[in-house]
């Protein structure tokens, strides 16, 4: 299967019609060598540079939402005012430089076992992700 069948078949799933401009926010989500961190900002420039399609801003937030929902991207949501994604849906921890406001992945062997020590009564952990800051 090539990649814009593997596009057609993600957005479909997604709920959303496979446009010319939902596959251009797939390609340039996708085809990458290495996942990445973006915000809805940075990806509307990135599309906006690279793609010949026009792409209106509520289609990204809605392809990048309906991804989200379908586990096709995570949010890492800060205490900025700016919503990360990542194309990297694992469980894995986060350096966030704060000079550039860029995160950095952290593998999850580049951190030690971590205890939490408090419960919270019908819940269980789901995940434990660590955003350590750094800065100049």
């Amino acid at each position: 299967m090539n990649n814009k069948e593997n596009f057609i078949k993600k957005l479909r799933s997604s709920g959303l019609r496979p446009t010319k401009q939902r596959i251009e926010i797939c390609k340039a989500l996708y085809e990458r060598k290495k996942t990445f961190h973006f915000t809805i900002d940075d990806l509307n420039k990135i599309l906006r540079k690279k793609s010949k399609e026009k792409i209106s801003l509520a289609t990204i937030y809605n392809t990048v939402y309906a991804f989200k929902n379908k586990n096709y991207l995570k949010e890492i949501s800060l205490n900025t005012n700016k919503t990360y994604f990542d194309t990297n849906v694992s469980n894995h921890h986060h350096f966030l430089d704060e000079n550039s406001n860029r995160l950095i992945d952290l593998k999850n062997s580049d951190v030690g076992k971590v205890k939490i020590k408090r419960k919270i009564p019908g819940k269980k952990i789901k995940s434990i992700e660590i955003l350590v800051r750094i800065s100049d």
